[in-house]
């Protein structure tokens, strides 16, 4: 029989329960078999040694029977084991998010993707009409960075950090940055060589001017400790279908509750950023001072506009209730050793480490000299991670060992 979505969780939860961070009766850590368990949780490694979970991550075989549960109910109607997706579960959607960095489920508005949570903040800012300038860096999205390139037709000075040694350095910051700033954006975690940004440090230095932060924290949330408050972030934003394990058409807007409406106004409007609406001049109706009323909802609903994608967000919810039983921290853990040995044993064969040391995060990055020999050597072996600009980009989750690692070391060798 198939399982309501709330039960799936609850088994998912029980065989989670006994970490593979916790320490047995001797002291000594105890084995990983949770992640074995988990392993079979992706088919798709059956099928690929899949290494790439930060361009798109597998759904989950939990994630996708919700799928089918929510479209049952689209094909059958009410009835047992079919998933009815409406506002109580959009409010857990936020709720769920909110515990994974840290925010009020008020301060977490859906948008499409991360690139249009990014835009949400530049026009509810003004960036639009052009004045002053915005600081960003060579490891911010490219697709963050078009943003402000477009918009230095409008006027807005677009200023641009270097890297040094594949990382980012504050004292570059502080030099760009000045009363004049309206914005400091960056990506927390690169994706180009997982290098992690100091955001506690640029957002003092943004509030120093009278300015703020944005942080693109897609290759963060979901594989890294994301606090939105120790880390300083005011807005931020993370597509579900990469370390959220959920699917594309979704994102998630984290906007600082002191900052919503006075500081990043609404600059698109839709059904979702009201309740109780009133036709005052229908026949019958009660009499008003206006033709129609409403009740503005409260908090980062005021940057939604219409009707979420139902079924992504079914899977969305399996998935971070998933990633919740598991726990950031030792889905991070999971992936350290791996990341390490690949910087270890990549330069022996030719492929020198662009991702600085320890950043801890499940990116490693490398040159990639000839990347169509690269990509041959990959196809060969049915291996696939990222090869792009001359660089390679390996990511392993929780499902990925250490055999999935000797699968591409030995392609290479």
């Amino acid at each position: 029989m198939t399982l309501n979505r709330r039960e799936f969780i609850a088994g998912t939860a029980a065989c989670l329960a006994a970490s593979p961070m916790r320490a047995d009766a001797s002291g000594q850590a105890a084995s990983e078999t949770d992640f074995a368990t988990l392993r079979s949780h992706f088919p798709w490694i059956e099928n690929q040694t899949y290494i790439n979970n930060a361009g798109v991550h597998p759904i989950s075989a939990p994630a996708a029977q919700v799928i089918d549960e929510h479209v049952a109910y689209k094909l059958h109607g009410p009835g047992a084991d079919r998933l009815f997706i409406g506002e109580p579960e959009i409010e857990e959607l936020k709720v769920l998010y909110g515990r994974i960095i840290n925010a009020k489920s008020t301060e977490v508005a859906l948008v499409q993707s991360t690139l249009d949570g990014e835009n949400v903040v530049a026009a509810g800012l003004g960036l639009h009409r052009g004045g002053g300038n915005v600081v960003t860096d060579e490891f911010h999205y490219h697709g963050g960075a078009y943003i402000y390139r477009q918009l230095e037709a409008a006027g807005l000075e677009v200023r641009i950090v270097k890297q040094r040694d594949w990382r980012t350095h504050l004292s570059d910051f502080e030099e760009l940055v000045d009363d004049d700033t309206r914005l400091i954006a960056i990506t927390l975690v690169s994706n180009i060589n997982g290098f992690v940004a100091d955001s506690k440090a640029l957002s003092d230095l943004a509030h120093a001017h009278g300015a703020y932060l944005y942080a693109d924290v897609v290759q963060a949330a979901g594989c890294v400790p994301v606090d939105v408050r120790a880390r300083g972030l005011d807005f931020c934003c993370a597509g579900g279908y990469k370390w959220l394990m959920g699917l594309e058409g979704l994102g998630f807007l984290y906007v600082k509750e002191e900052l919503q409406d006075e500081v990043l106004r609404p600059m698109q409007f839709g059904d979702r950023q009201y309740d109780n609406i009133q036709y005052h001049n229908f026949p019958g109706s009660p009499a008003g001072s206006t033709d129609v009323s409403w009740e503005p909802r409260p908090g980062a609903a005021r940057y939604e506009i219409g009707t979420p994608p139902h079924v992504v967000i079914a899977s969305q919810l399996q998935s971070l209730q998933y990633i919740l039983d598991i726990g950031v921290e030792r889905i991070q853990a999971h992936a350290t050793p791996m990341v390490e040995r690949l910087l270890r044993e990549m330069p022996a064969l030719g492929y020198e480490a662009i991702t600085p040391p320890g950043m801890n995060t499940p990116l490693a990055a490398f040159k990639a000299p000839d990347p169509d020999a690269l990509l041959a050597k990959l196809q060969r072996a049915n291996v696939d991670v990222k090869v792009k600009w001359y660089q390679t980009r390996i990511s392993p989750s929780v499902y990925n060992n250490d055999d999935d690692i000797d699968a591409l070391l030995n392609a290479l060798s």
